[in-house]
């Protein structure tokens, strides 16, 4: 593993435009240093947990909140159970106030259970924090700010489509990233049951189990690491693999969420979905006549794929607007229902 390496940061609660187009992560120290909540746990000391618990409740109003609940058996590690059935964690829903008592609640307690409340729209629990807690992001669609909550879990290795910077602003927390091609090596698991919507690796950056799972050394040999403090924010790009540990008793993290293509594009997953379905169980041979097809058309696909062809009967090698989508989902929604 190395570090990850980290961007200057010029200006607090400023993303640095060129930011935004890089392909490679990294941590920009203090970029939400200025915060209120951040200041309230910086100045609190000792009773961060307490304080951050306080300043969240002010935001709060009447919101409930979806909760993954572990028994401490778990190490707070999310995971499938043993026969790959279900998961080894239980779904409940709690008040906000009630979740932020509880997780206080947890540090008193030996054995400790383990609290995760992920991905929860900002402005649904905590009406006016974004007011106050405000980052100035020059995305080209208007980026989804989330907060996720929790003590000591550590959410596996997976990987998201749209970019992602994510904000430390209670505890501290531990991000170890692979990069997309590391995919091969992270034995990942099923792809249509999953704890909350992306595929996870089985593997734990952790504590390795390299018996169970060797080719995963050589995703650790491309592994970045970084420690992110109360302030402290880290850049994702779209589908870097990453694992989450909340390393304090209480941690809090708020993420922004965008699309380097427009809200009305489909998600590449439906293609993925598809292609299972449709190309992988045929022959050798004809899975590389279908590559290259894909190569021409998809991923090597430039100016010169459709030149020789008038602009006018272009088609479906004509680029996208949303109305060329509409129409191409209408199709593909008759053709699949067939």
């Amino acid at each position: 593993m190395q570090a990850l390496r980290e961007f200057k940061v010029d200006q607090a609660d400023q993303v640095p435009p060129q930011l935004l187009a890089m392909d490679e992560p990294c941590v920009l120290r203090g970029l939400v240093s200025h915060w209120p909540l951040v200041q309230a746990c910086e100045q609190a000391g000792g009773d961060a947990s307490v304080a951050a618990a306080a300043c969240l409740k002010s935001y709060w109003r009447d919101a409930t909140v979806g909760v993954f609940r572990m028994a401490p058996s778990t190490q707070g590690r999310i995971a499938y159970n043993e026969d790959f059935s279900g998961f080894n964690f239980s779904r409940e829903f709690l008040r906000f106030d009630q979740l932020l008592d509880q997780l206080l609640a947890c540090r008193e307690q030996s054995p400790s259970p383990y609290l995760y409340m992920g991905s929860t729209t900002v402005d649904t629990c905590l009406p006016g924090f974004r007011s106050s807690h405000a980052l100035q992001l020059d995305s080209p669609e208007e980026a989804l700010v989330s907060l996720w909550m929790g003590n000591q879990i550590t959410v596996p290795a997976h990987q998201d489509w749209p970019s992602n910077i994510a904000c430390c602003v209670a505890g501290r927390r531990r991000f170890t990233l692979f990069p997309p091609d590391a995919v091969g090596d992270l034995y990942v698991g099923p792809l249509d049951l999953t704890p909350a919507g992306q595929p996870i690796s089985l593997a734990d950056a952790s504590k390795p189990d390299l018996q169970r799972f060797p080719r995963f050394a050589q995703a650790l040999a491309r592994a970045q690491v970084a420690e992110l403090a109360p302030g402290d924010a880290i850049y994702i790009p779209s589908l870097w693999w990453h694992q989450v540990e909340g390393l304090d008793g209480l941690n809090a993290l708020v993420n922004y969420w965008w699309r380097r293509s427009p809200a009305w594009a489909d998600s590449p997953n439906t293609a993925l979905w598809l292609a299972l379905a449709t190309l992988r169980d045929l022959p050798p041979a004809e899975r590389q006549a279908w590559r290259a097809l894909f190569d021409h058309y998809v991923f090597k696909a430039d100016a010169s794929t459709a030149a020789h062809i008038p602009a006018q009967a272009r088609g479906l090698l004509a680029p996208f607007d949303e109305t060329a989508m509409r129409r191409m989902r209408a199709w593909l929604m008759k053709k699949l229902n067939r």
